[in-house]
């Protein structure tokens, strides 16, 4: 990405960025509110005019998870049929299903429960905020995508749940050799599983490994103010 500019009704969201992210990596992107995270996202799959360059390497395939994912409630979608306005051969579905730990091999598990509660028979439970996620990757990944953009993709789920499913993204990733981009809020995700991160608010204010770029001043132009802050280590077993 080469001098990005991002103007709606007027207003310039994105400023000058620059950057670029290799294959298999993780690049995760931070910043307030407001700052144009999800608006760069959206750029990415054309959805926004810009100026500037975007190059992607020839041939390859992007998903998309946003942060919220709507379902009208009157809508009686099952997660079979979810996964189906991907592929419809069912044992693709099922491991699709099974890669991301919420079925098993019996052609049923969750894939007949029904996405939203109101016309939920007695016999199946709804699905929880992890389980609807896990669909949710499952439907990006069904398809053998080069890259995958998830939109802080724990929003919503407990602490505990925040971490498997960044675990699960991270064994995907290394299964299918793809390349993650990320919003992230979590500083401590950035430095377990992120190779670069990008400091956004309306323009680039770091870009590089995270141990070497988030620093107290880069921390205090991103977020304002006196931020608290301490060196994290991490080492790889």
């Amino acid at each position: 990405m080469h001098n990005l500019n991002v103007t709606i009704d007027g207003n310039k969201i994105l400023n000058d960025l620059n950057f670029f992210v290799k294959k298999g990596d993780v690049l995760a992107i931070v910043g307030p509110n407001g700052a144009g995270k999800s608006v760069l996202f959206r750029t990415l799959l054309g959805l926004f005019p810009y100026s500037g360059s975007i190059v992607w390497g020839q041939g390859l395939k992007t998903n998309y998870i946003p942060q919220k994912f709507y379902i009208d409630k009157d809508l009686p979608l099952t997660v079979k049929e979810f996964l189906e306005f991907k592929n419809n051969n069912l044992n693709t579905i099922v491991r699709s299903l099974i890669s991301v730990g919420i079925s098993d091999d019996s052609h049923d598990g969750h894939a007949e429960h029904y996405i939203r509660e109101h016309l939920l028979p007695h016999r199946l439970s709804l699905l929880s905020g992890g389980q609807l996620q896990r669909v949710l990757i499952a439907w990006s990944v069904i398809d053998n995508p080069d890259i995958l953009l998830f939109d802080e993709p724990t929003s919503g789920i407990d602490v505990g749940g925040e971490e498997t499913i960044y675990n699960l993204i991270e064994k995907l990733r290394v299964e299918r050799n793809m390349t993650v981009l990320l919003i992230s809020h979590d500083l401590n995700i950035v430095y377990r599983y992120a190779n670069n991160v990008i400091c956004l608010n309306k323009k680039m204010i770091c870009f590089g490994q995270p141990n070497l770029v988030l620093d107290p001043t880069a921390l205090s132009q991103l977020y304002g103010g006196t931020v608290g802050f301490y060196k994290h280590e991490h080492s790889h077993e």
